[in-house]
């Protein structure tokens, strides 16, 4: 699945608009496999994460599971796949029944994995957790708490302040057309300077859907897929216009971009939080985390709501084998202000109660409040996570905004293949 290429893609911070979008498919029970039983009492049970397999975060993630076994006299059975795998490997093993206790989940997998009929209703540990609503709403499904939110927030913005100073870019770009200028701007210094780096390969393309509802797309309206629509062709061909115009570049990723960035060499681009510690770990320039600051998407007019996309992860509980010692772990690991403010202090990755995000460990960090406030408060789920086949849109829609891109399609026919595939995705 092509969309599973975005390891990068790492969660955020508490939430404040638009999850609803999670919960417009409820679980079907009978669409799954039996439950694998086993005693729910049990005191070992199982862990499985993505990120117990990235550098960047085993050592913090390990310190929890140690700290907790130790605490509860419980064992905790890690398992661990690289993240572009990882989507597959869970569905498989949770099909077959070979899959217990707490899983690690990307808040767009809630959809795929709850339709199985096989996760724990977390209500209960939900309401003693004191979470934020909006976090709280990137782990339902159907009107039930299926995850315990871990971190939770949005994809923005970043900009580098010392490339736009030399540029002459005397303020932050507002609106879409000052955005354009302040491109035109850095395209002027020269010195290989990419202006944005934005998305321009098929596999990371699904950037363009924010700029999509900047332009007026929906997207999605009740089960009616929107692309194709004027906001849609118009965001397209705007795109289109950059790319010709040398303000992005092409063939570009989120990995590539980071590089672009680390290096002092685009003066915007799209990414997570997570990115101010990977950029500080790729680049020679060990002031350059001095220089980033996040930016709210561009608009096309100044009273408009800035688009971002809503992003996460929860974890989520497995009946069966060891299922109530899991939901406790996953209720501590979520909640616990010592645990989350470690954590934090450790990958950056912020808590999502009210109580973890006013640690003075997490407040006191500028970089985090002003993305949550210029990106993460009006950030929205992507209406498409509904669907198992979500990636197949996304990648549907991708591929053609790239045909675009290169010159084989108009912007109009393109999106109206799109549309016509992504119909057909729509279970």
């Amino acid at each position: 699945m092509n969309t599973l290429s975005r390891r990068d893609a790492l969660r955020l911070l508490g939430l404040t608009a638009g999850a609803s979008a999670l919960a417009a498919c409820a679980p079907d029970a009978s669409g799954g496999a039996p439950a694998s039983g086993g005693d729910a009492a049990a005191k070992t049970f199982s862990f499985t994460s993505w990120s117990l397999n990235e550098e960047a975060q085993k050592s913090a993630v390990q310190s929890i599971l140690d700290a907790y076994s130790a605490a509860n006299k419980v064992t905790i059975k890690a398992a661990s796949f690289p993240y572009n795998e990882y989507l597959n490997q869970i569905t498989l093993k949770l099909r077959g029944g070979r899959l217990t206790g707490a899983i690690q989940l990307d808040v767009a997998w809630l959809g795929a994995l709850g339709a199985m009929g096989r996760l724990t209703d977390l209500g209960s540990q939900a309401s003693r957790g004191g979470y934020t609503e909006t976090a709280l709403r990137s782990g339902q499904l159907g009107g039930r708490q299926y995850g315990l939110p871990w971190t939770t927030g949005s994809i923005g913005l970043i900009a580098n302040t010392e490339i736009l100073e030399k540029a002459g870019v005397g303020k932050m770009p507002v609106t879409v057309e000052e955005f354009e200028e302040a491109l035109r701007k850095v395209r002027a210094l020269g010195g290989g300077v990419v202006p944005y780096a934005a998305a321009t390969k098929a596999a990371q393309l699904k950037d363009i859907l924010p700029w999509m509802r900047t332009f007026g797309s929906p997207l999605l309206e009740g089960e009616t897929i929107t692309i194709g629509d004027d906001g849609s062709v118009a965001a397209v061909e705007w795109y289109k216009k950059l790319y010709d115009g040398k303000l992005i570049a092409p063939d570009v990723d989120r990995f590539d971009a980071r590089a672009l960035f680390s290096q002092g060499k685009a003066a915007f681009y799209d990414d997570a939080i997570i990115a101010r510690s990977v950029v500080a770990g790729q680049s020679s320039d060990k002031s350059l985390t001095e220089k980033m600051t996040p930016l709210a998407r561009p608009v096309l007019k100044a009273t408009d709501t800035p688009q971002a996309l809503l992003w996460g992860h929860v974890i989520v509980v497995v009946e069966g084998e060891g299922s109530q010692a899991a939901a406790d772990f996953a209720l501590h690991t979520t909640s616990d202000v010592p645990t989350t403010a470690a954590f934090f202090e450790k990958v950056k990755m912020p808590p999502t109660t009210t109580a973890g995000l006013a640690d003075p460990k997490v407040s006191g960090d500028t970089f985090t409040t002003e993305w949550t406030e210029k990106i993460t408060k009006t950030a929205s789920a992507n209406p498409f996570w509904r669907y198992a086949g979500y990636g197949q849109i996304e990648t549907a829609i991708a591929e053609q905004v790239q045909a675009v891109l290169v010159g084989r399609s108009s912007a109009k026919d393109a999106l109206a293949t799109a549309a016509e595939t992504a119909k057909s995705l729509q279970k």
